[in-house]
């Protein structure tokens, strides 16, 4: 059973960083790609950051370019995504998700497997 597990959120100044974590189990993160998402109140979940298992290529929406960065831990079964250089728009739950295929990017829909999702708060 695919599980995802996300950790890490909190409240940063702006400026400020934080690293997220998507712990996986039930499958090995060396076949299935891994993407980010984000959700802000009453807005649409929307991609963030992919990592393709197949050649450990990794995409980055326009808007977290440069700023955030997608990795992998293998002996961890885990993605982090580091945030830096926050900004108040990148207020929002985070979510890590996987389609169970190993190309990114990574399809919303019903047979995509997501975890609970970690809040982050970008304020003053």
């Amino acid at each position: 059973q695919v599980q995802l597990v996300e950790s890490g959120g909190g409240l940063v100044q702006p400026g400020g960083s934080l690293r997220l974590s998507c712990v996986a189990s039930g499958f090995n993160l060396d076949y299935y790609a891994i993407a980010w998402f984000r959700q802000a109140p009453e807005k649409e979940r929307d991609w963030v950051s992919c990592l393709d298992a197949t050649d450990g290529n990794t995409y980055y929406a326009d808007s977290v370019k440069g700023r955030f960065t997608i990795s992998k831990d293998n002996a961890k079964n885990t993605i982090y995504l580091q945030l830096n250089s926050l900004k108040p728009e990148d207020t929002a739950v985070y979510y890590c998700g996987t389609d169970r295929t190993s190309r990114c990017p990574v399809r919303t829909d019903t047979r995509t497997s997501w975890g609970q999702g970690t809040q982050v708060t970008v304020s003053s």
